[in-house]
């Protein structure tokens, strides 16, 4: 636990401004660990994680995060998390054009968002759903492919029951991941795999979870350290039935009532 103590620590210990506006955004990355304090499956960390610490974001998840929260209430809190993660997560990321408009008074200068700069985003099912709602309304002219993985409750191993992505992407695609839950990181790490045999670059996808853990964000740094990841928190703790501790519990079940 006093180890776990510390990877928390020093996960949000190194604060990084958004665009130089140190007084208005801040986020949490984490950086690659050399003390010998921590435990060897912590090491090779590398993957940036940002935890943004907008009240919005806090809020909707102590909203989820509460086993008195009835359903109804769980799928607002994950669309609306979704919505905030999302707006986070493509700052600084989708690519732009400049051109000029008409004002009432005069021509102005002005940015636009590049519509022929391919963007899809992929939910993982079926708790990914949960989250897709609210990251539409932030990028609502983004593709969506469907990718549907069952994890085996002894083995905890993945396997993929539906698969909507084509053959191939264009290389320059942008993909945006939902995923509410990264606990051992098999599915994760199982999407990845199917995204780049299709021709994405890491380097390009955006992961969005609600809730991220030690396990998980060590796989996905030791074997795609490229990769970006925003998520509302970080627990230190996976049980032996896979769960996150604290966590939220099943995310899927609490969506839909089940």
């Amino acid at each position: 636990m006093e180890d776990c103590d510390k990877l928390h620590r020093a996960i949000v210990s190194e604060v990084r401004p958004y665009g130089g506006l140190r007084q208005r955004k801040r986020s949490h990355r984490i950086k690659s660990f050399k003390s010998s304090n921590f435990p060897n499956f912590l090491m090779p960390l590398q993957l940036r994680v940002y935890v943004p610490p907008h009240p919005l974001i806090k809020h909707w998840l102590a909203v989820a995060r509460d086993a008195a929260t009835p359903s109804v209430l769980f799928r607002s809190a994950m669309t609306e998390l979704g919505r905030w993660l999302a707006y986070e997560a493509i700052r600084d990321w989708l690519p732009t054009v400049e051109a000029t408009v008409q004002t009432p008074l005069s021509p102005c200068a002005a940015t636009f968002i590049n519509p022929e700069a391919p963007l899809v985003v992929v939910p993982i099912l079926r708790a990914g759903l949960s989250l897709l709602e609210g990251i539409q309304t932030v990028v609502p002219l983004a593709s969506i492919y469907h990718l549907g993985m069952a994890r085996n409750e002894e083995t905890l191993e993945p396997t993929c029951y539906l698969n909507k992505l084509p053959a191939q992407f264009n290389p320059q695609t942008r993909v945006i991941i939902s995923e509410p839950m990264l606990a051992t990181g098999g599915t994760i790490v199982a999407t990845m795999q199917e995204l780049i045999s299709r021709g994405i670059d890491p380097s390009l996808i955006r992961i969005i979870s609600v809730v991220a853990a030690p396990p998980a964000l060590k796989r996905l740094s030791t074997e795609y350290p490229s990769l970006v990841l925003y998520t509302a928190t970080i627990d230190e703790i996976v049980n032996e039935q896979g769960f996150i501790v604290p966590g939220l519990g099943d995310a899927g079940d609490r969506t839909y009532g089940t």
